[in-house]
């Protein structure tokens, strides 16, 4: 193993391996969110606010076609971490050409229901007509590149599970800069609107996709990815599907459940429209640093798991919800202070103001609770225990959610109370983490 270019999360201070192993995926993750963020970005200044509301419209679909992907992923960076954890090389290495296999086939029905079911779904969750031709254009560009996406991901994902989380990290920086780059080549210079947008991200995409196929197939270590040797090993499959299904089906129940939560926003016309655009935008960034310790803390559960380490995967567990915990009091803070005058560099227009800052403050409440939710359902993920987050996430961010949307915007027309049903949602879901995580036994063999 290479080991100048991986973290041990098994040996040493747990503390300082989980910061220096999260720090790459934190500003990975923030090159991941400057995708949208630049396109968004770029046509709320450059075209018009009904093609910011277009892009940001368009994050709930996507999200809940490759949510389910990237639940798959995760199930199999789980399956890698504990074997190289418990140094099962035999089975590390079916498991990587399982993984590539698993992407080869979802790539081309994602791409095929992503294209044919643009327009039906975006019809189906009332997209206003002044945003419908747009939304439709940077969809469908989006989705005919998706597998680029895919292939980054998993490819990331088999790199993060054998503890080397600085090569996607600098594969994101270098195209997360191109696509800034084309963005305001093809918006601003070339005049493309939203299609040069899409254009600027597929492109990004297929360059990060390229390179880190090339570091797998080149790489010398246990991982190596032999293209001739790409195919279903069906126990290793069936153990990624057990973890990562779950999660996948979670995470795209949920996406669909915020879609549904879109149309509810959707009825009161693009300026609002464009505001939550925005605010869910800034939302991704509060939320970056949860996400990066929920992917540290899932690796460093299961190589700590694989090597039967059990004491020292509950007190990573502690150690990283006190870092989470005082990060994220840290964000809430700043957004409460200076979330307007970020919320203008998407669009100056006060009625778009006034709807983005609406959710804002409807929000940095309640994001404390957020880290019983990321951190808990990261170390059961961890643990091969995904369909409890799935179960737990499913009930409060879907079925709990649109109940209380269905009977609060049966009393009420403010989009206020609208945006309230995330952070409501966010409180039960983080309680039943807390019981689970403290009353349950998950872990094996103690």
């Amino acid at each position: 193993m290479d080991k100048q270019k991986s973290t041990d999360l098994l040996h040493g201070g747990i503390m300082k391996s989980i910061f220096w192993f999260s720090i790459p995926l934190l500003i990975g993750n923030l090159f991941q969110q400057l995708y949208n963020t630049v396109d968004s970005y770029v046509v709320g200044n450059f075209v018009s606010k009904q093609a910011l509301a277009a892009v940001g419209a368009s994050s709930p679909i996507i999200n809940m076609l490759i949510g389910f992907f990237m639940g798959l992923s995760t199930g199999a960076g789980v399956v890698i971490a504990q074997y190289y954890g418990s140094e099962d090389h035999s089975r590390l290495e079916k498991a990587v050409h399982s993984s590539a296999a698993l992407t080869i086939a979802m790539s081309i029905v994602l791409t095929i229901v992503g294209v044919i079911g643009t327009n039906p779904m975006l019809k189906a969750v009332g997209i206003p007509a002044d945003v419908f031709p747009e939304s439709s254009t940077y969809l469908m560009i989006y989705f005919a590149g998706i597998s680029f996406n895919l292939i980054y991901n998993m490819g990331s994902g088999i790199l993060r599970a054998v503890g080397d989380s600085k090569r996607p990290l600098y594969f994101l920086i270098i195209t997360s800069l191109i696509n800034v780059v084309l963005d305001f080549l093809f918006v601003k210079y070339l005049h493309l609107g939203v299609a040069g947008a899409g254009y600027a991200t597929l492109i990004s995409q297929a360059i990060s996709s390229i390179m880190v196929v090339y570091v797998l197939i080149k790489t010398n270590d246990i991982y190596k990815l032999s293209l001739k040797n790409i195919h279903f090993h069906f126990p290793i499959l069936k153990r990624i599907i057990m973890i990562g299904l779950p999660t996948g089906l979670q995470q795209s129940i949920v996406s669909l459940s915020n879609v549904i939560v879109q149309s509810y926003v959707n009825a009161f016309g693009s300026s609002v429209v464009a505001g939550y655009s925005a605010s869910i935008r800034i939302d991704g960034f509060v939320n970056l640093p949860l996400q990066s310790f929920n992917m540290a803390i899932t690796t460093f559960v299961g190589q700590n798991i694989g090597a039967k380490q059990y004491d020292r995967v509950k007190k990573g567990t502690k150690i990283t919800m006190i870092m989470t915990l005082a990060v994220i009091v840290a964000v809430s803070g700043g957004l409460y202070f200076y979330g307007e005058n970020v919320l203008a560099l998407f669009n100056n227009e006060p009625d778009v103001i006034e709807a983005g800052r609406m959710m804002q403050l409807a929000f940095i409440p309640f994001y404390i609770v957020l880290p019983f939710t990321q951190i808990y359902s990261g170390v059961l993920r961890g643990a091969g225990k995904s369909s409890v987050p799935m179960y737990i996430m499913v009930f409060n961010f879907v079925i709990l959610r649109q109940i209380y949307l269905a009977i609060i915007t049966s009393m009420t027309k403010s989009v206020f109370y609208v945006f309230m049903g995330w952070p409501i949602t966010w409180i039960t879901c983080s309680l039943m983490f807390v019981i689970y995580y403290h009353k349950v036994k998950w872990l094996p063999n103690i």
